[in-house]
């Protein structure tokens, strides 16, 4: 079974370091995997300001 360079590097890294994983999951929990707060969320989509459709091109 065919098996790229990367995927092999991947797997060795790993084994070398296997807290390697607990520490990734734990720097997600730092940044993305938070409560979200729904009135926030539409507050912030209430608040959108439409763009044009080719924002570039100056206002005549």
């Amino acid at each position: 079974m065919y098996e790229s360079e990367i995927t092999r590097f991947l797997r060795e890294m790993k084994q070398r370091n296997p807290s390697l994983e607990d520490a990734q999951r734990k720097g997600r929990a730092l940044l993305w995997d938070r409560p979200q707060d729904p009135e926030l969320a539409r507050q912030a989509r209430e608040a959108r300001v439409p763009q044009k459709p080719y924002v570039y091109q100056p206002e005549t």
